[in-house]
């Protein structure tokens, strides 16, 4: 059943103040031609040094968004450029500092179980079947989705996501959503207590009867064979794949473009079924397709094998932009990322780019805790150090004397003298700092992490690793690049607007991603008071009804 909030004061209640506005703004009448259906695509880890690789290459869906808007340096402008923060930006207008998403994973050690470890999209309140499992929710996003306030001002609108990932689904989508479904081990699963669909009984079926046959190669496209060549990764090599895979290997079809494409034909279902765009209100399709960040880290974003992906996620666009106009809708996209990438270090080293390196394993959270133990001489506190990798937030145990706390901050302090360490800031530091403004192209470091920081949600020191560093000390199949760094390769994305009749135009200059959900909601003639965003409305002026007004800044 989809969930309805009794009124809007009930939903401004589940939100918090700082949306309180939901319950204060009335209803705005959308302009006359609003678009009846918002479609936001997020593909997971596509950098704008991938699209500005890829770019002149697509000839089908990727082409056709080129010809609307074009900005390519829209920022994810935190630190924390994960899948969680990233998606979480995207349709709430909001930084990772104020949605309360700072990460993928975050520790809680005052939080009721052994595990303190609490993932962005769980409510660890709630205790899953299978205790290997837990209950995926919304729950730790603190402000709403564009689909949430669209629900809010006119029940009528539909608000449904898809994706590769819960989190992605779930950031996108909010709390108040009609449908929606992410990939969960070999076919798509939705929020516990609720029914798959007509449309998502139909495309797991069909899911199903892909992996009862064995996956050819995929043909590898000519422009594609100049980077077809084998890269050692530790005991193993990349950079030659085709994504064949046997029948029955679900971790392979998940690792390649066969998960966008179900994704797409999942959300192509539910359109027919709901009938979206054909409403008396504007609905929200949010489709986040995960592919690309599954091969970037299997394989990195230079070889082979990403090159077939960027040939097979400009067809899968394509093939849902021209769904919908067969059924005649009229609509809006915007296509984004969460974040962007970096390639294997071993494969830029090839190439001459030696500052590459994978992380020191000294900087692994459990080492770095036995080393300041040692050095301390702090005996019994164990583990010294909570964190979920070598970089990001870092939580002290709550076992620790005043004098020992201070002591260990220090030790990480010093951490900056590490050939590796770019900086590190104290919870102290980051809460005294005023909130980043201006281009984010020019923001320091401390304004970075300041935008990933929520006080009693973040660890107590932030570790920024240095250019180029690579957070994962030993590759492993399916795991030899990543992201999540403060430099602008993962913090730089595309931001592509498009409808039909609207006159293109690229802006260089930087941009936020936090400015798609404003920029939207003037689209669709939703009053949101300005204070309710980070970001800003982009004027696009392109003759379909979206005008910014006095919100331009």
């Amino acid at each position: 059943m989809p969930f309805r909030p009794s009124s809007l004061f009930a939903l401004a209640l589940l939100f918090g103040g700082a949306s309180a506005g939901l319950a204060q703004t009335a209803p705005t009448p959308a302009p006359a031609q609003a678009p009846k259906l918002i479609l936001a695509i997020a593909v997971d880890q596509l950098s704008s040094d991938l699209f500005a690789q890829y770019r002149g290459r697509y000839s089908h869906g990727l082409k056709r968004l080129q010809q609307g808007a074009v900005f390519p340096s829209g920022y994810q402008s935190h630190a924390a450029t994960e899948t969680c923060p990233g998606h979480s930006t995207i349709l709430t207008g909001v930084r990772p500092a104020r949605s309360g998403i700072i990460a993928n994973n975050w520790f809680d050690l005052g939080v009721a179980r052994e595990k303190k470890l609490v993932y962005c999209a769980e409510d660890e309140a709630q205790t899953a079947a299978d205790p290997r499992d837990y209950v995926a929710s919304s729950a730790h996003l603190l402000v709403p989705t564009l689909g949430d306030r669209l629900k809010a001002t006119n029940p009528a609108s539909r608000n449904v996501a898809v994706s590769g990932k819960d989190r992605s689904a779930l950031m996108m989508g909010g709390h108040a959503i009609d449908q929606v479904y992410w990939w969960k081990g070999s076919s798509f699963a939705t929020l516990a207590g609720r029914q798959l669909g007509p449309s998502a009984q139909a495309a797991n079926a069909a899911v199903t009867a892909a992996l009862g046959k064995d996956r050819a190669a995929m043909d590898l496209p000519p422009d594609c064979t100049r980077i077809d060549r084998p890269v050692r990764a530790g005991d193993f090599t990349v950079g030659t794949g085709r994504f064949a895979r046997a029948k029955g290997d679900a971790n392979r079809f998940r690792g390649s473009p066969e998960l966008d494409a179900a994704t797409a034909d999942l959300a192509q279902r539910l359109v027919a079924e709901l009938n979206l765009g054909k409403g008396p209100a504007t609905d929200v399709l949010s489709v986040s397709l995960s592919a690309t960040d599954y091969v970037g880290h299997a394989t990195g974003t230079e070889g082979a094998e990403m090159c077939i992906q960027m040939r097979e996620l400009d067809r899968i666009v394509g093939g849902l932009l021209d769904f919908l106009d067969a059924r005649g809708i009229d609509y809006a996209v915007v296509l984004t990322a969460d974040h962007g990438g970096f390639d294997l270090p071993e494969r830029l080293d090839e190439q001459g780019l030696p500052q590459a390196a994978r992380v020191d394993p000294a900087l692994v959270p459990e080492a770095l805790g036995k080393t300041i133990a040692a050095k301390l001489k702090i005996a019994g506190v164990e583990p010294l150090l909570y964190a979920d990798g070598p970089f990001g937030d870092f939580y002290l145990n709550r076992a620790l004397k005043p004098k020992q706390r201070k002591a260990v901050l220090a030790e990480l302090k010093a951490l900056v003298a590490h050939p590796q360490v770019a900086a590190v800031f104290t919870a102290d530091e980051l809460a005294k700092a005023p909130s980043p403004a201006g281009s984010p192209e020019t923001w320091t470091l401390m304004d970075r992490a300041r935008a990933s920081f929520r006080a009693g949600r973040s660890g107590d020191a932030v570790i920024l690793l240095d250019r180029a560093i690579v957070p994962i000390p030993r590759p492993a199949p399916g795991y030899t690049a990543t992201h999540g760094s403060p430099w602008d390769y993962d913090r730089r994305v595309p931001m592509l607007f498009w409808r039909k009749g609207m006159a293109g135009f690229e802006q260089p200059s930087p941009v936020e991603t936090v400015d798609i959900a404003p920029t939207l909601a003037a689209l669709v003639g939703l009053s949101v008071p300005e204070a309710e965003f980070d970001g800003r409305c982009l004027d696009l002026d392109a003759g379909a009804g979206n005008t910014c007004g006095p919100n331009v800044r």
